[in-house]
């Protein structure tokens, strides 16, 4: 009877993350909903949530629930050392959760962030990790601890793969969510962090202690350059192997500001030394991002340009070296995917408003910007 009763809420809970993913909320709200559903068939007594940089895994904020670790404590055990369930390695590889009991045997203390949290006085009884994976790319991550009581059980770990995919739309979604106003910052200087090789501060500058008061973070970090995304960044910087390629991560404050932060190594006596800028995103960092969160591919974005700049169906074709039935055929596409029935439509209500600029010619992106995170799961979520 128990156990009936357990799927019952975990059918429930299921459908209660698919409604919620389709609102259009900001990822923080998505988050925090998603928390209470997921905690009542699955309970737990801590968690952290962190929107993810499609492009570069690095986290981009965080969503917490009684959690007491630091965004340098953070950064060192998901970028730098090795350890068991990481969560880019769960989305790569397509296992997508797993409990930290199952993968150690029983032995939690095998785990180098458990023997670490122990030392701080954070005992772990044990932790479900699940990355949020949709159609290959990876958006965001969660963390789940008991501190006592029964190990999250395979059925558990299960549940929360499965629901992997729903809500990672719920975060894809939120990319797509009005910005308007976003640009009203731009007027003010990029700010400079300088980290020394334990990711405490060395200098920091009024202007970037004015970025990082907005990003996105519940609760805020007590120190400005223990925001998530700067530790993130700044470990990517020293590390510059591990998965991904770029110290970069691109965020959206609170207010609505994309920013952009970018980690450099420091020469000098101390190794690890290393500069973290944060300013405004411009378009070309932009683009790629928005043009995930729809689906877009390269060629769909190369039609939406054209069309965007009132090109008929033969110059796109024309363009683009293509048949004018090829044309027809990404238009359509692209209508399924940004949720319009028309060119005028996809204008004047999905694009124009915002995102226009940010889709001019993006020849000059960064690289890894513009992939796709990761390979899809074998089979999907």
């Amino acid at each position: 009877m128990l156990q009936f009763v357990k799927r019952e809420q975990m059918r429930r809970t299921r459908r209660d993350i698919a409604a919620a993913a389709q609102e259009g909320m900001d990822w923080l709200s998505f988050a925090a909903r998603v928390n209470d559903a997921v905690n009542r068939a699955v309970p737990f007594d801590r968690a952290c949530w962190h929107s993810v940089d499609p492009g570069t895994y690095l986290f981009t904020g965080l969503l917490g629930r009684n959690m007491v670790c630091s965004g340098s404590w953070l950064a060192e055990y998901e970028y730098v050392r090795d350890d068991v369930n990481k969560w880019v390695d769960l989305a790569r590889s397509g296992q997508l959760a797993g409990a930290l009991s199952a993968a150690t045997r029983g032995r939690v203390s095998a785990s180098a962030r458990v023997r670490s949290s122990i030392e701080l006085g954070m005992p772990v009884g044990d932790e479900l990790r699940v990355s949020f994976v949709a159609d290959g790319t990876y958006w965001a991550a969660a963390g789940f601890l008991r501190d006592e009581g029964p190990c999250f059980d395979d059925g558990e770990v299960t549940f929360l793969a499965a629901v992997s995919s729903a809500i990672a739309e719920g975060f894809r979604r939120a990319v797509l969510v009005s910005s308007a106003g976003q640009d009203a910052g731009d007027a003010i200087a990029p700010g400079v962090i300088v980290l020394d090789g334990h990711g405490h501060v060395e200098s920091i500058s009024p202007q970037a202690q004015h970025w990082i008061a907005d990003i996105t973070e519940e609760p805020p970090p007590r120190l400005a350059h223990e925001a998530r995304v700067v530790q993130a960044v700044a470990a990517r910087a020293r590390h510059p192997n591990t998965a991904g390629s770029l110290a970069r991560a691109r965020t959206q404050t609170r207010s609505g500001q994309w920013l952009l932060l970018y980690g450099t190594p420091l020469a000098g006596q101390l190794d690890g030394r290393v500069a973290v800028i944060v300013q405004p995103a411009g378009p070309h960092d932009i683009a790629p991002l928005v043009a995930q969160a729809y689906g877009l591919s390269a060629r769909e974005r190369g039609v939406a340009r054209l069309c965007f700049r009132g090109l008929t169906t033969k110059e796109i074709a024309a363009a683009l070296h293509i048949s004018p039935y090829t044309v027809q055929d990404h238009l359509k596409r692209i209508f399924d995917k940004t949720g319009t029935r028309s060119r005028a439509e996809l204008v004047g209500q999905v694009f124009l408003e915002h995102y226009v600029p940010r889709l001019e010619d993006v020849s000059r992106l960064p690289g890894g910007w513009n992939a796709q995170a990761i390979d899809p799961p074998n089979g999907g979520s």
